[in-house]
């Protein structure tokens, strides 16, 4: 006899992906729990390069369908953000070693037509100039490309999500893990910890959405390990003093025919990633290696007028992405496309999601709920598409202190009170970027300031340079 369940859907993982499906489920009527080992966004979906984007690189390798539906996501996302995703030229100064002219422009232009109507301009040719697109270039770079692409605030992108979920009738739970999970009598039945000690909940479909952590969380609920590995593929950025005035980025081309994005960041720095590295373990270490930040260095100054050495690495951040192995060997090469399991056992289904990208997380959330619709019954379909993100942001009035890095105590409380923060770093590198922009002491004596308000919590300043 199958019992009556706490909740309709529980979803293991509250990072973008698992933000998407919770925010979908809650709008179609579906009771919804959510739980998160950490903060949320605070693993993969807050070290990413700050990308709304096609992937034109993706084109080199045929992932046809994926560049066309995240070129699609990225005019949804338009409408859907535009408090958190803003257009961005990107320039690719022309190197004819690496790749023919030709072969740029047909990438182009299938990139500027692949993803339907867009609302950006289309690429076109440039000169690089030292006052235009060549700032902060060596002057032998005289030709290139332009393109438009869209740039993110990924940690915040989670919360809005989280909010809206909320708002639709969502229970959501950070620093509370999945200890394990069964199938008893037709429903899941699962066992939680968090700092409050533990809980029992049932649920009559999981959603493993762990990222990282998904063969981990597969283990624990009994499940099938999926035909589809996972590799672990280590994504690393560093930040540096801004390069170059104007407000495009570069993608550079690399002798190694990957590609390194420099990107304006926050006014006065620059943005430089991303590297590849295959890691077997998702708990870390989650930190830019030497050769990786010496990777990201050399890369850039083969373009960059003045160069930049360690020294000039004023904060760096890593991350693990999830990616669905297709047994490409090249961690550059592997697919950033998303495989969804479903596993069903004795009538209770439980669905692992193995890679993505924080692009197409809304899409990939519709294909979740469209895979489940035999067990959770809903009368309503897709409809994120339409509904605008919450916008979020501090009440007006007296902020009260100001902590450094434009940081007032007023967003602080905010964040607390409606955001889930419960750590310094919650707040100075997620909901907000304020501790690049804090002196030392200023982030110490935030940290000192946030214990007392929540003793325990005011560990800070560890991921800066």
């Amino acid at each position: 006899m199958t019992k009556t369940a706490d909740f309709d859907l529980l979803i293991v993982g509250g990072g973008i992906n698992g933000a998407g499906i919770a925010r979908d489920a809650a709008g179609r009527g579906i009771a919804t729990l959510l739980v998160d080992q950490g903060d949320f966004g605070g693993a993969t979906s807050s070290a990413s390069t700050k990308l709304i984007h096609g992937g034109l690189r993706y084109l080199e390798g045929y992932h046809f369908r994926l560049v066309a539906e995240s070129l699609a996501e990225r005019e949804v996302m338009l409408r859907l953000a535009p408090h958190l995703v803003a257009p961005l030229q990107f320039v690719m100064p022309h190197v004819p070693t690496l790749r023919p002219a030709w072969l740029i422009r047909a990438g182009l232009w299938l990139y500027d037509r692949m993803g339907g109507r867009s609302s950006l301009p289309r690429s076109s040719g440039a000169t690089l100039r030292a006052d235009g697109f060549g700032a902060g270039l060596k002057p032998e770079f005289t030709r290139g490309f332009t393109y438009w692409d869209t740039r993110v605030d990924d940690a915040r992108l989670v919360i809005a999500n989280l909010r809206s979920a909320v708002e639709h009738g969502a229970t959501v739970l950070p620093r509370t893990r999945l200890v394990s999970a069964q199938r008893e009598a037709g429903i899941w039945s699962a066992a939680l910890a968090s700092s409050d000690g533990g809980r029992r909940v049932t649920a009559r479909v999981l959603v493993n959405a762990a990222g990282p952590w998904v063969g981990d969380v597969i283990g624990r609920t009994g499940g099938r390990m999926p035909a589809a590995k996972v590799q672990l593929v280590k994504g690393s950025h560093i930040v540096v003093p801004r390069v170059h005035e104007g407000e495009h980025a570069y993608i550079l081309q690399n002798t190694d025919r990957r590609i390194v994005f420099v990107i304006p960041y926050m006014e006065r720095w620059s943005l430089i990633g991303t590297t590849d590295v295959a890691v077997d373990n998702p708990d870390g270490p989650w930190a830019i290696t030497s050769a990786e930040a010496r990777y990201l260095l050399d890369a850039a100054n083969c373009y960059l007028a003045r160069p930049l050495a360690e020294a000039d690495i004023v904060w760096s951040f890593a991350g693990i992405r999830p990616l669905y192995d297709d047994g490409k060997g090249d961690p550059a090469a592997i697919t950033r496309d998303y495989a969804l399991v479903v596993d069903e056992q004795d009538g209770v289904p439980g669905l692992a999601i193995v890679g993505g990208k924080l692009t197409t997380y809304r899409k990939l959330a519709e294909t979740v709920l469209e895979r489940l619709r035999p067990w959770l019954a809903t009368n309503r379909g897709p409809w994120t598409a339409d509904e605008a993100l919450p916008g979020g942001g501090a009440p007006p009035g007296d902020l009260g202190r100001d902590f450094g890095g434009g940081l007032r105590q007023g967003e602080v409380e905010y964040f607390l009170k409606h955001e889930w923060a419960r750590s310094a770093d919650d707040i100075l590198w997620r909901r907000t970027k304020a501790g690049l922009a804090m002196t030392p002491a200023e982030r110490k004596s935030f940290a000192a300031w946030f214990q007392g308000i929540i003793p325990g919590q005011g560990k800070s300043g560890g991921e800066a340079g």
